[in-house]
């Protein structure tokens, strides 16, 4: 069984997912309030060691028309700085995977941001899309 985490890159908190090749399935996990670049990494690698995980997979924020703009280029320079600490990276095209998660959860559990939830629930579909894609996760010595 590989172990994946499915990570949702946003400037105030990271949205996190866990799932394995064996199910194919993904589940939310609370998000990551953002604190600073090096806590932030050290909080996924724990969750990643809990979770004896070793592959990431990254939502992509693409523009609608296919280009990557600001958010994509921080999502990259965030999947650079884990991918430093042994973590192998896989991007994922995360576009409206935050309408998807908002229309699964409903505009009143939706609306309160602050919870984390709907970053996780986006998150959750960026690794299932992942998963039921059939892609094959690449470990950390694969990824150079």
């Amino acid at each position: 069984m590989t172990r994946l985490i499915g990570l949702d890159h946003g400037s105030r908190r990271i949205g996190v997912a866990i799932g394995d090749t064996d199910t194919g399935m993904a589940f939310a996990r609370p998000a990551l309030r953002r604190q600073n670049t090096a806590s932030d990494i050290a909080a996924i690698a724990q969750i990643a060691r809990d979770e004896e995980a070793v592959t990431i997979v990254m939502g992509l924020p693409f523009n609608m028309d296919g280009s990557e703009g600001v958010q994509a280029a921080a999502a990259r320079k965030f999947g650079e700085r884990l991918a430093a600490i042994g973590l192998a990276v896989e991007f994922h095209d995360e576009r409206l995977t935050s309408w998807q998660a908002l229309e699964q959860l409903g505009p009143r559990r939706g609306r309160d941001r602050r919870s984390g939830e709907l970053d996780s629930a986006a998150a959750r579909l960026i690794l299932q899309e992942y998963l039921d894609a059939g892609s094959r996760p690449r470990f950390p010595q694969e990824a150079e």
